[in-house]
């Protein structure tokens, strides 16, 4: 403008620049300095503080008055938010594939299941398969299924499968015959 002796209007317009912002000066720069002072002091005491600590303890214990929004400004301007640090994951192995039975009576599921009666009173199911033939051991239902019972009724499925290899063996002999 001085050198080519144009008017601020001109030279705005010539830039694509409003006159406001050509004109503006910050009113506040020395406050602004003096805040971005004391966050850069606390972020280098406190390193685990992130902005709503540092606003706090500036608002409370040294009673300033200045805006939330004006110190976040400055605080983000600095480049001191800290940064989210990703949660470390486990790297796990793939995992082992899973035993298929060769015969009946190796492994067992179990499983619990509840539901509700019309009149609204719940009701609990234990249910023991074979997995092998997917054959149902045994149900236990109740309104309530104790660890004792729970177990109760495990050592009797556990005993009933030799027994019925008994069986099957005494059946076995007889049609042989």
């Amino acid at each position: 403008m001085a050198h080519r002796k144009v008017s601020i209007a001109l030279a705005c317009r010539a830039f694509g620049v409003s006159e406001t912002c050509y004109r503006y000066s910050p009113k506040l720069g020395a406050e602004n300095e003096r805040i971005a002072d004391l966050l850069v002091g606390l972020t280098r005491v406190h390193k685990t503080w992130g902005f709503g600590l540092c606003f706090l303890h500036l608002r409370n214990v040294k009673g300033h008055p200045w805006n939330q929004n004006q110190v976040y400004r400055i605080y983000r301007d600095l480049e001191l938010n800290l940064r989210i640090r990703p949660r470390k994951r486990l790297v796990r192995e793939k995992p082992d594939a899973l035993a298929v039975p060769e015969a009946p009576n190796q492994t067992w599921s179990m499983d619990f299941m509840s539901d509700k009666l019309g009149d609204g009173r719940s009701f609990r199911l234990l249910n023991v398969l074979d997995d092998f033939n997917r054959e149902g051991l045994g149900i236990e239902v109740d309104f309530s299924l104790p660890a004792e019972r729970v177990i109760r009724s495990l050592d009797r499925m556990i005993k009933w499968p030799k027994y019925l290899k008994l069986w099957q063996t005494a059946d076995d002999t007889s049609r042989q015959r």
